[in-house]
């Protein structure tokens, strides 16, 4: 048993999210959201450096001291499976671990919208799932690709950096890719999917162009195509992924995009008030012929209104989605507040108005 497994077993004890040991301070947990101390004397570098090296393969240790930063993932048997990055920083080394369900919620489970059922469901097509960092993308991509995994006959294929959820084969047979172990890059495991005979790609994270170029052929050349982004809305995925390539190639990627895309699921955490845990607020596009258009003709910021208008496809706003949480009295006007894209929605519900207004 390694040393720091005593902190992962503190951690699934507290219902930590992450661990976080970095040289010159005491271990922390984020606990429901929040930092918390660990009872525990402060790191020294090289004692960390041994506990982090003890867990490490020996590939990535001497990847992390040519580069100063690695990422990969951590499992102990019957206790759980865990994202690791380690990082050089002013006082020596540091780390970050994410915990990570070895039990894959549903769609059910987790209470996502009925038409999270329908995108699993697609024969072709790029769906998006973004947030910002520790917003929940990875539980509810898991979540979709297990339905498709539970209710088709087909091949997926996922590429992550590193593995995060691990899928058992269903209906479906499911092969997963790390970058670093399996393959060089995102892009170079893309160019080979192609030739795998895949139904369905899960993306672990579309980085760069040549990624995101990759995952549109993917989605444009009959394969369903899932992938993540770090950004807050609907409407900023799609200018994102149009804004990556160059300019003169941007009408011709807005008229793929208009193609491929199916549909984006934008989402934030809250911390729940009514009781202990998060809870996830959603933003939902899917593609409509008229939601095509204004992808195409680059008018964007009108994907709003399609969105307000089209409930009975299961879209909804993130500021509708919150409003409803908030009315269930489960999360804080303040947060909800924080939070809302469209801010004077919600100065009703504070207390006190905020100082800006």
């Amino acid at each position: 048993m390694a040393k720091i497994d005593a902190f992962f077993k503190l951690m699934n004890e507290q219902g930590a999210s992450d661990l976080h040991m970095v040289s010159g301070s005491q271990p922390i947990l984020r606990i429901r959201g929040e930092m918390e101390r660990v009872k525990y004397k402060e790191l020294e570098n090289e004692e960390l450096k041994a506990m982090l090296y003890e867990i490490a393969p020996e590939d990535k240790i001497k990847l992390f001291e040519e580069t100063g930063d690695i990422d990969f993932a951590y499992e102990i048997p019957a206790l759980g499976r865990y994202r690791c990055n380690f990082f050089q920083q002013k006082w020596g080394v540091g780390s970050v671990f994410r915990s990570i369900p070895s039990k894959i919620l549903t769609v059910d489970d987790l209470g996502l919208p009925p038409v999270c059922k329908k995108f699993a469901g697609l024969n072709k097509g790029l769906v998006l799932v973004t947030g910002p960092t520790g917003s929940g993308k990875s539980t509810t991509l898991a979540a979709i690709v297990d339905h498709a995994n539970k209710t088709r006959k087909d091949h997926i294929l996922t590429v992550e950096d590193p593995i995060e959820f691990v899928h058992k084969s269903h209906s479906c047979i499911v092969n997963h890719r790390e970058v670093g172990v399996h393959t060089k890059s995102f892009a170079s495991a893309l160019r080979g999917a192609l030739r795998e005979d895949p139904d369905i790609i899960l993306v672990g994270e579309m980085r760069d162009l040549e990624t995101i170029a990759l995952a549109l052929e993917a989605a444009s050349t009959g394969h369903l195509v899932f992938g993540t982004l770090h950004t807050q809305s609907a409407t900023k995925t799609v200018d994102r992924v149009v804004d990556v390539f160059p300019a003169n190639q941007q009408a011709q990627i807005r008229t793929t995009l208009s193609e491929s895309l199916k549909g984006v699921v934008a989402q934030n955490l809250f911390k729940r008030i009514d009781k202990k845990g998060r809870c996830a607020a959603l933003e939902i596009l899917v593609i409509t012929y008229a939601a095509s258009n204004l992808i195409r003709e680059a008018k964007t910021p009108q994907l709003v209104s399609v969105i307000q208008t089209g409930k009975k496809v299961g879209m909804q706003t993130l500021d509708d989605a919150i409003l409803d949480l908030l009315n269930k009295g489960w999360i804080s006007p303040e947060d909800s507040y924080d939070k809302a894209i469209d801010k004077k929605r919600f100065i009703p519900f504070l207390k006190e108005p905020p100082p800006d207004f």
